[in-house]
């Protein structure tokens, strides 16, 4: 399975009041994190995360972190990811015949959005309204958990067109 995250801030106590977390402390916060993604995802999963994983550059505690969470990890460099040295900005590929594209932040247009294809986004935490076939996967919108693919596609039945949508003619 293949599964979507963003904006965990691992180490980072000030999220917690900047985006009204429920934690104590950004320890609390990292468990949390690491024990409900370790719910969902399992060893043989893909999970994309797109951006700010992490403001920590110390490298023994990004692998500790790491080291506990589930799956094989594909990155994208978000606001704060100094610790990646080479990182893409952009994910796209077809999933089960849907074109996705993952950026960590949203975007107005995207790679094929006129053939109504799917932008997901983090940096907003929950706070910026997604339009068309757009969802903000940041950890702040999705009750602290990475979202799947099976999840997505039920989100994107609810979502109206693509702005720029050319719909097929008869």
């Amino acid at each position: 399975m293949i599964f979507f995250t963003a904006d965990q801030h691992y180490g980072h106590k000030n999220i917690i009041t900047y985006c009204n977390r429920p934690f104590a402390s950004s320890w609390e916060m990292d468990e949390a994190l690491i024990a409900n993604h370790n719910k969902v995802v399992h060893p043989k999963d893909t999970v994309i995360h797109a951006g700010d994983f992490t403001l920590s550059k110390d490298r023994i505690y990004i692998t500790s972190i790491l080291r506990r969470l589930n799956g094989t990890h594909v990155f994208l460099r978000g606001s704060h990811d100094k610790w990646l040295d080479h990182a893409a900005y952009i994910w796209e590929r077809s999933i089960e015949g849907q074109y996705v594209v993952v950026c960590h932040y949203a975007m107005r247009t995207w790679a094929r959005s006129h053939y109504n294809s799917w932008q997901l986004y983090g940096h907003s935490h929950g706070k910026l309204p997604p339009i068309g076939k757009q969802w903000d996967i940041g950890v702040d919108n999705n009750n602290f958990f990475p979202i799947s693919f099976s999840q997505v596609k039920e989100i994107m039945k609810t979502r109206e067109d693509n702005p720029n949508y050319l719909k097929k003619r008869g």
